[in-house]
């Protein structure tokens, strides 16, 4: 993972193809970490199999928005802690 995430940059959510249906649809968030945040603290884990993020040109899925959120340099307060 890319030490230099840009946690400010604007950021997109696609649910994934299966879900597209459900509750779960299109997001924009003025930042990646907003993001990140809605992912992980209030999609189900079902919702966030196959979810992705796209935020400068670059994609994350899974693992790696998980990696993001329990990054040191992650700049917003996360729950429970």
């Amino acid at each position: 993972m890319n030490d230099n995430v840009d946690y400010a940059a604007p950021a997109e959510l696609f649910p994934a193809p299966s879900h597209r249906r459900a509750p779960l649809r299109y997001h924009r968030f003025e930042t990646l970490a907003e993001a990140v945040r809605f992912v992980e603290e209030e999609l189900s884990a079902e919702q966030r199999v196959g979810a992705l993020i796209e935020a400068d040109e670059v994609r994350y899925t899974g693992a790696e928005i998980s990696a993001l959120y329990d990054a040191v340099g992650y700049p917003l307060p996360r729950a429970g802690h």
